[in-house]
């Protein structure tokens, strides 16, 4: 069984493989993240560079209505994947492993397990309000009032 921070680590490297699903650094971090997976085996790097290429292809072709259930579902998968290699490897060549992922999660600018949570998809926020109330939205991060 994984620690709590390397079970975070393979979510994040999940939510990573999503989000730069679509990005222009896609070519250059499937190949860093097959090399990863397939450690050296090179039909085994072959086949996840096979899996990145259907989540891509998943994720591009899906409808709106469809997109956050199929971004979620390949995060999931991903982050499985993440947690069995994890788990297949001992003591330094874990933690090997573990610093190779979070150096290409930081390469790439994808989430990290220690920034607190994360969101994606649209938001809408709407409020009426009367009289002297406030209202204060946001509809993701963190929001600061100074009232005087």
């Amino acid at each position: 069984m994984l620690s709590e921070a390397l079970t975070a680590l393979a979510a994040a490297g999940g939510a990573g493989v999503v989000q730069a699903a679509t990005t222009d650094a896609w070519a250059a971090f499937r190949q860093h993240i097959a090399r990863l997976l397939g450690r050296g085996d090179g039909p085994q790097e072959n086949a996840e560079l096979e899996r990145l290429d259907r989540t891509v292809v998943a994720l591009q072709s899906a409808d709106a209505s469809e997109r956050e259930a199929i971004r979620v579902r390949h995060e999931a998968a991903w982050q499985t994947r993440f947690e069995l290699l994890l788990e297949s490897l001992d003591g330094q060549e874990q933690e090997a492993v573990a610093a190779a992922l979070r150096s290409l999660l930081a390469q790439y600018d994808a989430p990290s397990p220690m920034t607190g949570p994360s969101w994606s998809g649209d938001v809408s926020l709407s409020a009426e309000a009367s009289g002297n109330a406030r209202i204060y939205q946001v509809g993701q991060g963190d929001m600061t009032v100074h009232e005087r």
